[in-house]
């Protein structure tokens, strides 16, 4: 079994924590440059707040509800997630950071889940101040699954039958599920296919057909045989990136290319602190996706580099070429 601890709101739940006069009141963090929100308190998401919100946009909203906002802090929420990750492994050896707020768990063996899973949280709770939810299920991709259905109801859920199992997925989205993309949901979508108990139903020809393996992997995750293991150890980067979002929406090549060049400059230092070299680079655009009032373009590419190198110089010249060859005039 698996399980899958996630803080709730954590960057606004980390805010909250030293501010306890804000308890109960709506709370938005924004971007490292404010430009958009990355983050909203339950009560923020109640006002309407969407996750992505250009900030110029909301400043009336924020203004008529007293939206409490605060810049991003990374520093203090890299400590509270060390915190978390410390308590969480308390409970098993097998743990896998995911991300800065989640985190797997090896649960095999264990009884009790239901009782076992509340035990962490409100272990969590107690001695971090940050709430999680926990999904407890036989995969990593159905540990997804019982982890969003944990947030509504009272923080554990536990997948531990092909009963329960069903009962989520025929109203499960299926663009919810790990390892959609965009372009799978609308693909599936426009086939009818529309729930995760739908898509298990396919015959794995047609999904391994459409989907390639990435899809059969997710399809036997749906029907309990795990596919994924647990990564407990930490691998040398395979990949870099380095991005960020504007102050204001903007399709000016000469702002895009000042920006792209920022961000290449800074992946090359990475890349020579840690003593590695890049073999391509992906450059990629992407428009306010949550902004329905705009066209929408996500176009990307990657180029092969000549060489494996990590100089500034050959960086730069790979990346603004791909710039050049995806921009598009006419898009926010």
């Amino acid at each position: 079994m698996f399980g899958l601890a996630d803080c709730n709101n954590f960057y606004a739940s980390c805010e909250r924590l030293f501010k306890p006069q804000l308890n109960g009141m709506p709370i938005v963090v924004l971007s490292n440059n404010d430009g958009c929100v990355i983050a909203r308190s339950n009560e923020a998401k109640e006002l309407g707040v969407k996750m992505g919100a250009v900030f110029y946009q909301i400043k009336d909203l924020i203004a008529q509800h007293q939206i409490a906002v605060f810049s991003s802090h990374y520093t203090l929420y890299g400590d509270m997630s060390a915190r978390v990750m410390t308590n969480l492994a308390r409970f098993t050896p097998e743990v896998e950071v995911y991300s800065i707020d989640e985190c797997f768990l090896g649960l095999q063996g264990y009884s009790n889940l239901e009782t076992y899973g509340h035990l962490v949280r409100n272990t969590v709770i107690r001695n971090t101040g940050i709430p999680i939810s926990l999904g407890i299920a036989p995969t990593k991709v159905l540990a997804k699954v019982a982890n969003k259905t944990a947030k509504k109801n009272n923080g554990v859920m536990v997948l531990d039958s092909e009963e329960k199992i069903k009962d989520i997925l025929c109203n499960y989205p299926v663009e919810d599920l790990w390892g959609i993309g965009r372009q799978y949901a609308h693909k599936l979508i426009a086939m009818g296919i529309e729930t995760a108990e739908q898509l298990r139903n396919l015959p794995i020809d047609w999904v391994q057909t459409h989907m390639t393996i990435v899809g059969v992997r997710m399809w036997r995750e749906l029907w309990g045989q795990s596919c994924i293991p647990l990564e407990l150890t930490l691998d040398r980067k395979k990949a870099m990136c380095t991005s960020r979002a504007f102050g204001k929406l903007t399709g000016d090549y000469t702002e895009l290319r000042e920006a792209t060049t920022s961000y290449i400059s800074r992946l090359a230092v990475k890349l020579r602190r840690e003593k590695c070299c890049a073999t391509a680079i992906t450059v990629r655009l992407q428009t306010n996706r949550f902004n329905t009032n705009h066209r929408q373009t996500f176009p990307s590419i990657t180029l092969a580099l000549p060489h494996p190198v990590n100089n500034t110089h050959d960086l730069l010249r790979a990346g603004l070429e791909g710039l050049r060859k995806i921009y598009v005039r006419g898009y926010l």
